[in-house]
């Protein structure tokens, strides 16, 4: 099979020829710069620079030599812009190793820190020295009044937070005609030249959102306080989603596979909110704009990075139409593999949970990590429904031979080498 092949047979509930394998195909599947360098070098590959792609989380593109070396089958749709010496600029990683970042990011020393900036310079997120990575510190809607708002103005709001203001690769392209252009041209392009399943990365939160906005206290109590005015939130957000989704699927549509959407709705010991809670700010939401997607993208199938013990709600999940699920947060509350693959293995792909990220990887030898990811793997790929990916990124202190080691035992858990 081709890489595509084996994701797509997999995400059928069939069984592919190896199991396949996501490594930086999304925001929460990749590694943190600093262990890449460590990584290139162990592998012996000397040629490329550090491209950081994510400012925020400092996560590495991921080089074709790299994704070979590992088997993975998976590319982000932004490997298809972002291609010229001069889309990027220098910049030195916090343990002193020089990479390059995005030439559109606006980011400012100030004495020991550095801060990320919006484009009309406000300060959006810190990076304090000694951190390995950036924190939201502007939340442009904090002061403002929430019970009686109409939402009118949300969108003006976007570009001042951190995660919808700082754009990755792609996502740094207005969605007029002429961006529009360019990612038909860019997605047409990166189609034809990789036998590599495609996802893009749409993004959609519908309680992620308000928490930048807002900041995640004042939104935590406005759910309980004005159940009425989230519910008008949430409206607007997706009448907002729903006019970018036209135009970004009409443009990309025809040269993905998968379509990335995110939403944290948990945490380690259970949801963030009650079931009732979730039917009744965001289950109807998710539910128009996956319609959405297979009504203009009928191949397409919908993605949600969600992190933390979610168990209670991906049966609504499933029923709001949802394809696939990453990361597969198997530490937490109610997320024992055995127990999710039992209970939604025919009817959901787990994209994830292959191997813990907590303990496991960082802190095992590599022996324990292989031994962990061959009980993974042979509890989620039995009958398909399963891409391999660890749990989240890989941190910056993961040492790359327990990357390695885990590469190996997905590959040795189907007779692939690599």
């Amino acid at each position: 099979m081709t890489s595509r092949e084996r994701v797509l047979t997999a995400i059928q509930h069939r069984q592919p020829d190896f199991v396949p394998v996501d490594f930086g195909a999304h925001r929460s599947s990749g590694i943190a710069a600093i262990a890449y360098a460590r990584l290139k070098k162990y592998l012996g590959i000397h040629s490329g620079d550090i491209y950081v792609y994510d400012m925020v989380q400092q996560l590495a593109i991921v080089e074709t030599p790299v994704l070979d070396a590992v088997g993975a089958d998976v590319v982000e749709l932004g490997r298809a812009f972002m291609l010229n010496a001069d889309d990027w600029k220098p910049w030195v990683l916090p343990d002193g190793t020089p990479c390059k970042i995005p030439a559109y990011i606006n980011v400012d020393k100030r004495g020991e820190d550095s801060f990320l900036l919006s484009n009309d310079g406000v300060p959006l997120a810190i990076q304090k020295k000694g951190c390995l990575y950036f924190e939201q510190i502007h939340f442009p809607l904090m002061d403002r009044s929430f019970e009686d708002d109409d939402f009118a103005d949300l969108e003006k709001a976007f570009p001042y937070t951190m995660w919808t203001g700082i754009p990755v690769p792609g996502g740094h392209i207005p969605l007029t005609d002429d961006g529009l252009k360019r990612l038909a041209e860019g997605a047409k392009a990166l189609r034809e030249n990789t036998d590599r399943a495609i996802l893009g990365i749409f993004g959609g939160n519908l309680f992620e959102v308000p928490q930048f906005l807002f900041r995640i206290d004042l939104y935590l109590e406005y759910m309980a306080a004005y159940p009425e005015a989230c519910v008008r939130l949430s409206e607007k957000l997706t009448e907002i989603y729903l006019a970018r989704m036209e135009k970004w699927l009409g443009a990309v549509g025809p040269y993905i596979d998968f379509m990335l959407f995110g939403d944290d709705l948990g945490c380690q010991t259970g949801p963030l909110m009650s079931t009732a809670m979730y039917r009744k700010y965001y289950k109807p939401y998710h539910a128009r704009m996956w319609r959405r997607v297979k009504e203009l993208a009928p191949h397409v199938k919908t993605h949600l990075h969600c992190c933390g013990g979610i168990e209670p709600l991906l049966d609504d999940l499933i029923d709001a139409g949802l394809d696939m699920l990453n990361p597969v947060q198997i530490s937490c509350v109610g997320m024992a593999p055995q127990h999710l693959k039992d209970r939604f293995g025919d009817r959901f792909t787990f994209w994830g949970g292959g191997c813990d990220t907590r303990t496991v990887l960082p802190r095992g030898t590599p022996a324990e990590v292989r031994e962990h990811v061959l009980k993974q793997t042979g509890i989620f790929n039995r009958c398909g429904g399963f891409v391999f990916q660890q749990v989240h990124n890989i941190m910056a202190d993961v040492p790359p031979e327990n990357i390695m080691a885990m590469f190996r035992a997905v590959a040795e858990s189907g007779g692939r080498k690599i």
